[in-house]
Order: structure tokens, then sequence, then C-alpha cells
């Protein structure tokens, strides 16, 4: 069953201050003991009624759907969205610069990648990244705010999709089924093979 999800018309609040091109932005792969940090960038369009979501049934936080339905509507959003980007940082910018700063990172450069730009960021969390436009942090922003739901939802499909795309790079560590997080199959393949170079060194306990 879709679960529903009731936003909060967070995007309506800045087009009432004057800001028309709102976007939401979320990562994904903070956890994971391997693989780069995603983040996207999402400016849904507004619906005469002000529902902007009104056109992608079932849209919720990404760790709420199953894989099939984030990827329906990663088609959805892409179709329907006035800009969308992603964009990530990398293994090597994780560990030179710790994961919450190149977290920081990615949600910016998927901001700054927008066409058009944004004029001003909802971004999920309890900080913002060094942006040239103003935004507000939204806490738990991707089950409160559409658009911010919509940028977790394409951060979490591009990321997935590169870390299966990996495991044909780098076999036997599994990471087609669990994208890098420290489960214990992904553990017991370390023990077996060592780390390889898309693993956060400083995130093993090995």
């Amino acid at each position: 069953m879709m679960l529903l999800c009731e936003f909060e018309p967070l995007e309506l609040d800045c087009r009432a201050l004057g800001y028309h091109l709102v976007c939401g932005v979320d990562e994904a792969g903070r956890g994971p003991i391997a693989g780069d940090v995603y983040a996207a960038a999402v400016i849904l369009p507004e619906l005469a009624e002000g529902a902007i979501h009104k056109n992608l049934p079932g849209l919720n936080d990404s760790k709420k759907l199953s894989a099939r339905q984030r990827d329906v509507l990663e088609k959805l959003i892409k179709e329907q969205a006035l800009a969308w980007a992603v964009a990530l940082a990398t293994v090597e910018e994780i560990e030179r610069i710790n994961i919450l700063r190149a977290s920081l990172l990615a949600m910016r450069r998927a901001v700054e990648a927008l066409r058009p730009s944004a004029e001003f960021a909802l971004v999920d969390g309890n900080l913002l990244p060094a942006l040239q436009i103003p935004g507000s942090a939204v806490i738990k922003g991707d089950a409160r705010c559409a658009s911010i739901a919509a940028a977790s939802i394409l951060a979490k499909t591009a990321r997935d999709r590169a870390m299966a795309a990996l495991e044909k790079e780098y076999p036997g560590y599994g990471f087609a089924r669990h994208k890098g997080y420290g489960t214990k199959a992904h553990y017991e393949a370390l023990q077996r093979l060592e780390p390889c170079p898309i693993h956060r060194k400083s995130f093993l306990h090995i």
C-alpha cells in the first residue's frame, strides 16, 4: 500500500515572501561505509490550488518507499519539476573534510546546478550548506515538505544506481544489495576481501 504524506505548505510560505523558485534539498548516503554521498535539489511547479505534489501520487520520504515506488516517482518528478539536479561529494572528499561537510558540499553543488536557478532553498536537517541564496533548514524535512521529499527520492535513486554499477567494478562486496551500508554480509565480505578504493576507511570497524 502506498503511504500517504501530509505536507506542510512551506514552499507557499516562501512564495508569499516573494520567492517564486523554491527548491527542496536532501542528501543520501551519510551512513554507509562505502561510496560517495549524493544530494539532489528540486523545484516543483506551483499548482493553482497550492498542492504542489498533487500530480505526484504517493510522494513521501524516500526511506518510507519501496525501490519500485521510488523508481516510479523519480520518473514523475523529473518530468514535472521546473528544475532538478543531482550532485555528489566523493569518498576522497568525505575522508578529507568529514561526512557532514561533504554532505553539505554535495547539497551546495546540487543547488548551484539548478537551471533555472532557485531563489530560496528548503534544506533537510538542521544545518544549511554555504549557498548564494537564502534558505531554511527543516528538521525532518523529507516528511514535512514536498520538494524536499522529491529531492530525497532523486538523491536515493541516483546513489543506489551508482552503487549497483560499482558491484561490477568491485565484485564480491554485495554493493548492489546493501548499497554500501555496514550490514553483516558487508563486513563478512570485508574480512575476506579487504577494503577497496570506494570504502570510507575512517568509517570501518574491522
